[in-house]
């Protein structure tokens, strides 16, 4: 699947993933390849991102708000909608 990450300053992730965590407002949940479609507030807390085989020269590009963990990326957000349709996920971030 591919997730974009946008927030007002600029587009700050866009890579394949294997999977992405989010706090949505009742609760943390996960979203994985052809995950039916959604749209959902965020909160406060912790992109989680499964990066995909192919994804290391992402890694190299990202902004210090950025924590990686291995093969795990972590960005906080205060907030924001995220939207899930054809394998593809967007997040507008706070």
């Amino acid at each position: 699947m591919y997730l974009e990450i946008v927030t007002p300053e600029a587009v700050v992730f866009q890579a394949e993933i294997e999977a992405v965590k989010v706090p949505g407002i009742e609760g943390e949940f996960q979203m994985l390849n052809n995950h039916a479609p959604i749209v959902s507030t965020l909160t406060d807390g912790t992109v989680k991102i499964n990066l995909a085989a192919s994804s290391s020269e992402v890694t190299s590009q990202l902004s210090s708000d950025f924590r990686q963990e291995g093969k795990e990326l972590f960005y906080p957000i205060k907030g924001g909608v995220l939207e899930m349709k054809d394998n593809k996920a967007i997040i507008l971030a706070d």
